[in-house]
């Protein structure tokens, strides 16, 4: 007659593993429980340091669009200076002249004597006009040097300039063949960012816009190519820039543009659309001013 086995040897408990996974996930429950009051704590108070850096980061961004206002009106100022600086040399190879034809023999000037008077009226006017340049000269330099004084005591020290700004695509992406060209529009400003190898920034006033030759050579190579898009990247005061600009671009050229709105005060990174970059020729040169009027020949005695 066999033997009747004892099933209780056979039999594996499971009570104290069940003990041990309970405890476990008890243990797990009151870490996440810990870590989560932990981070509400951290986001619901700021430390000093934080207010502070908070504080040194929007008195930067301020100093910074102050900083953009001056050069606006110092780039302006240079190019009234270059200018009287030009007029001003005209002037003078003109009053040469003048002083050469008027210094000619008595005979010649017996026979000339209505076109000498003329001259000499005509050479007053002159020095004084290059007197008035000369003291517009002398203005603008002291003014140009008091901006540049102001730019210098603005200046954002390297440790504590703003992280540049990564200007990513976005959407559902862009065609292989799109051109695509950049604008920033800030404060009174458009800048066309190196659609021929380098920057170049414009008032963005309704009549600067319109007038302006460059910006409109631009917007004029961007229009022949159908395929192509200007993209305005709009700082969080270029609102009144963008319409300008953009508004020429489209109703005037019929060039397709698009938008982007720009966060903080940081150097812009364009690398993310290096493949889709456009160029465009370099704007014409300055127009020469015209030469001065040929001198009349001498007549004979």
């Amino acid at each position: 007659m066999a033997k009747r086995r004892h099933a209780a040897k056979d039999e594996i408990l499971l009570v104290p593993f069940l003990d041990i996974l309970c405890s476990l996930i008890g243990v797990l429950i009151l870490i996440i429980v810990v870590l989560c009051v932990s981070q509400t704590q951290q986001t619901e108070g700021r430390t000093p340091e934080e207010v502070q850096m908070a504080q040194d980061a929007k008195r930067m961004r301020q100093d910074i669009v102050e900083r953009k206002e001056l050069q606006v009106v110092l780039k302006e100022k240079l190019a009234s200076l270059e200018e009287l600086k030009k007029q001003i040399e005209e002037k003078e190879q003109r009053f040469i002249k003048l002083r050469k034809l008027l210094s000619t023999s008595k005979d010649t000037q017996e026979a000339n004597l209505k076109l000498s008077q003329k001259m000499q009226k005509e050479l007053d006017d002159l020095l004084l006009e290059l007197d008035g340049m000369k003291q517009q000269q002398a203005e603008s330099k002291k003014e140009i040097a008091t901006l540049m004084a102001e730019l210098k005591k603005r200046d954002v020290p390297p440790e504590k300039k703003l992280p540049p700004v990564i200007v990513q695509p976005s959407g559902s992406g862009m065609a292989a063949d799109t051109k695509v060209y950049f604008v920033e529009a800030t404060g009174g400003a458009l800048k066309i960012l190196g659609a021929w190898g380098e920057d170049y920034r414009l008032s963005a006033t309704a009549a600067v816009v319109v007038a302006d030759v460059a910006y409109n050579h631009f917007l004029a190579e961007v229009a022949k190519n159908p395929k192509s898009l200007v993209l305005f990247l709009i700082r969080d005061d270029g609102q009144v820039a963008f319409n300008n600009g953009a508004g020429r671009a489209e109703n005037d050229y019929k060039v397709r543009v698009g938008k982007l709105p720009i966060p903080g005060r940081g150097v812009l990174d364009l690398a993310l659309f290096a493949k889709f970059r456009g160029t465009v020729p370099p704007p014409p040169a300055a127009v020469p001013a015209p030469a001065a009027p040929p001198i009349p020949p001498k007549k004979e005695a």
